[in-house]
C-alpha cells in the first residue's frame, strides 16, 4: 500500500510534532542532544482450542522512549503517557540521570552526514480490519483442519490468529524526524498425536504484512498435523558422528549464532569466536551472505535502523569471507570503525541459496541426521562451543528411515560454519533471515 489513508498520515504528522517538541524540551532542559521515538500500535489477538474460544484480546499501546546527552554522558527514559506535562517530566527524568552518569567518549548521537535522507516506500503498511468474529472463524477452522487430518490427532494446544498494526516516528537534536507505518498477521495452530502410548506435538504457522498473503487456515492445519503424525514412534540414536541437515526452519538459528558473533557488542568486549576475523575466511567459498533491509513487503525491511542511520543492502560475507560486523554507532566507535547501520539488528539477513531442495540435501547426504526441531540454549559465542537438543528424522540412503527424539547434537560454531556443504534452495520467508535447508558435514550426536 503505497499511499497511506489521509487519516494515518494525520496521525504521523501529529507524532512527528510531538518528537519535535520533546527535542525542543530536551534542549531547553540542558541537554546538548537528543534523540526520541514514539509508537502508537494496535491489534487483535484470538486463540481458539477445542473448537471453543479461549481468547480475545484487543490491543492498544502507545510510548515515548527518550535518550539525552549532556556532554558525554546519557540519560535515558520513557513514558506511555504522550500529554506536555508527562514529557517534560521525562525529559527531566533522562536529563537527571545523565547528569549523574559517567563520561563515555563513544556515547552520542551518529554522525549527521550518516542519518537517512532519501525513504523508500517499502510497502509495509496493510492494516486488517478483521472483526473479533471473523478472527475466530480462522482460527477454529485451522484447527479444526489439523484435527480432522487423522486419527492419531487426539488433542490440541490451540491455533491463534494475531493482528498488528503500528505507527512509530523518529526524530534527534541533528535534524532527523521521520515516521512510518507498518503491519504484521499470522495465524498458528499446534496439535498432538498420540499412537500406542507415545505422544507428540507439533505446529505450524503463517506469517506477512499482508493478510492476503497469508497461507490458508486449512493448509496451516493439514501442515501442523502431517508434521505432528510422521514424528510418531519416535526414538532415539545411540552416540555417533555424523553429517546433519538444518531444517530450513530452524536452520535460520544457525545465521543467528554467526551474526551474533559480528555484532559490534560481543566484539568490543571480546566474546566472540570470531574475533579479529573480518577479511577472513569464515564459511567456504561458496557462501554469500547479506543484508536486503529495503526489499518490499519484506518481514525485515526498514528504511533506517534504531539511531536514523540510513539501511543499505550490503554483503557480510563474500567468496567465503568476512567482509563486515554489525554495528551500531556506539559499538563501531568502540571498535575504531564506522556505523554499519544496525543499531537493532540486522535487515532481511538472506544467504544464497544453492541449486537443490531439501530432498536433493538429503540425497547429497546419503546417511545422516534431519533435525526439525532445537531445543535448549547451550551455546557459548565466546568460545564457539555448541550443545543442543534436538529432534528430527534419521536418514539413510538418502531416505527417511525414522522419527529421532531425545539426542543431543554438539560441535563447535567455527568448524561447523568452515564445514557447511549446501544451502537449499527450500527458503524459508516467515522471518527476518531467509535461508533454505543446510547441509554440515558432521557433528556429533548424544543419544543412548
Amino acid at each position: 500500500m503505497s499511499d497511506l489513508p489521509a487519516s494515518i498520515q494525520a496521525q504521523l504528522t501529529h507524532i512527528e510534532f510531538l518528537v519535535a517538541d520533546c527535542m525542543a524540551e530536551a534542549a531547553k532542559q540542558g541537554a546538548t542532544s537528543a534523540e526520541a521515538g514514539i509508537s502508537v500500535e494496535s491489534g487483535l489477538s484470538v486463540t481458539a482450542r477445542l473448537g471453543e474460544v479461549e481468547t480475545v484480546e484487543h490491543h492498544r499501546s502507545r510510548g515515548l522512549g527518550l535518550t539525552v546527552y549532556i556532554g558525554q554522558r546519557k540519560g535515558s527514559a520513557s513514558t506511555s503517557d504522550l500529554s506536555a506535562q508527562a514529557m517534560r517530566e521525562t525529559v527531566a527524568a533522562a536529563c537527571r540521570i545523565a547528569r549523574h552518569a559517567a563520561e563515555d567518549p563513544c556515547t552520542g548521537l551518529p554522525e549527521a552526514d550518516q542519518l537517512a535522507t532519501e525513504f523508500p516506500d517499502l510497502d509495509l503498511y496493510y492494516p486488517w480490519a478483521i472483526e473479533a468474529e471473523a478472527a475466530i472463524d480462522l482460527a477454529v477452522a485451522c484447527e479444526n483442519a489439523a484435527r480432522a487430518y487423522h486419527a492419531d490427532i487426539s488433542n490440541s494446544e490451540g491455533a491463534s490468529l494475531n493482528t498488528f498494526q503500528g505507527l512509530r516516528v523518529m526524530g534527534n537534536s541533528l535534524g532527523f524526524l521521520h515516521g512510518y507505518a507498518s503491519s504484521r498477521h499470522s495465524l498458528s495452530v499446534s496439535v498432538i498425536g498420540e499412537r500406542d502410548q507415545q505422544m507428540q506435538r507439533d505446529d505450524w504457522w503463517t506469517v506477512a504484512r499482508d493478510a492476503q498473503d497469508l497461507q490458508s487456515p486449512e493448509a496451516i492445519g493439514r501442515i501442523a498435523a502431517e508434521r505432528t503424525i510422521r514424528r510418531l514412534g519416535a526414538r532415539s540414536l545411540s552416540t555417533r558422528q555424523c553429517p546433519v541437515i538444518f531444517a530450513a526452519d530452524v536452520a535460520s538459528s544457525l545465521l543467528g549464532h554467526f551474526i551474533g558473533a559480528i555484532r559490534g557488542g560481543n566484539l568490543y568486549r571480546k566474546s566472540s569466536f570470531l574475533l579479529d576475523q573480518l577479511g577472513k575466511p569464515v564459511f567456504p567459498d561458496f557462501v554469500q551472505i547479506h543484508e536486503q533491509p529495503h526489499l518490499k513487503k519484506a518481514l525485515g525491511s526498514v528504511p533506517y535502523d534504531a539511531e536514523g542511520v540510513r539501511t543499505t543492502p550490503h554483503h557480510l560475507v563474500r567468496d567465503g569471507i568476512l567482509e563486515s560486523y554489525v554495528l551500531s554507532t556506539y559499538s563501531a566507535r568502540k571498535l575504531g570503525m564506522t556505523t554499519t547501520g544496525n543499531a537493532g539488528g540486522v535487515h532481511n539477513l538472506i544467504i544464497d541459496p544453492g541449486t537443490l531442495d531439501q530432498a536433493g540435501l538429503l540425497q547429497q547426504m546419503g546417511t545422516g541426521l534431519l533435525i526439525t526441531e532445537l531445543m535448549g540454549q547451550g551455546v557459548n559465542l565466546l568460545t564457539g562451543d555448541y550443545s543442543r537438543g534436538a529432534a528430527g528424522f534419521w536418514v539413510e540412503n538418502g531416505a527417511i528411515q525414522y522419527p529421532v527424539e531425545e539426542i543431543t547434537i554438539a560441535g563447535n560454531l567455527k568448524d561447523m560454519l568452515k564445514n557447511l556443504v549446501a544451502v537449499g534452495n527450500d527458503i524459508d520467508f516467515r522471518s527476518n533471515t531467509r535461508t533454505g535447508s543446510i547441509l554440515l558435514d558432521q557433528m556429533t550426536i548424544a543419544g543412548n
